[in-house]
This record gives structure tokens, sequence and C-alpha cells, in this order.
């Protein structure tokens, strides 16, 4: 097999290219958020995981594919609350502190 210089140099540019990326994934995140953004990001995330845990107990008249925002957490916690068991009641609880 002959091995050109343009395969040479194809080959070395994507060990660079690798090797940066690996570099940078291994580096600490440059964002800064506060406590409050960091307390918002965590309901978030809980609100969509309980919207889609409970979805076909309390929020099977809507779509499933809804992306549950900032906002919709209490309409989530309302619904957890109000049309789920147990389980569900409690998750909608843990929303609302």
């Amino acid at each position: 097999m002959i091995v050109t210089t343009m395969e040479i140099k194809t080959t070395t540019a994507l060990q660079r290219y690798f090797a940066e990326i690996g570099r940078r994934g291994g580096q600490r995140s440059k964002r800064v958020l506060t406590k409050e953004q960091a307390k918002d990001m965590v309901r978030v995330r809980e609100a969509r995981r309980a919207f889609s845990r409970f979805h076909s107990q309390c929020f099977w008249s809507f779509d499933k594919g809804i992306k549950v925002k900032r906002e919709d957490i209490a309409w989530v916690a309302e619904q957890l609350m109000k049309n789920g068991d147990r389980a569900a009641w409690e998750a909608g609880s843990k929303l609302c502190r």
C-alpha cells in the first residue's frame, strides 16, 4: 500500500484535532452559575423527569414531547398532586420546595 503525503498530513491533522477535543473535554467548565440559577436548573430537570415518569397517569392528554420549562414547574407540580398517586404527589411536593 502506498501512502501519500496528503494522507500523512490529514492523519496528523486529525490526531491534533482529536487531541484538542480530548484536552477540552477534560477541562473544568467555565460557566459560572448563581445559586438561584443552579437551583432552577435542578428543579427543571426534576420536573422533566416527573413529567416523563408520570405521563400516562397525570399528563396523558398532553403531547409527550412537551419541553418543560422553568415557567411550567408549578403546573407540573399541580398536575402531579391533583391527578397522581402517592408517588406522584410526593414528586409534586418536592417541586414546590
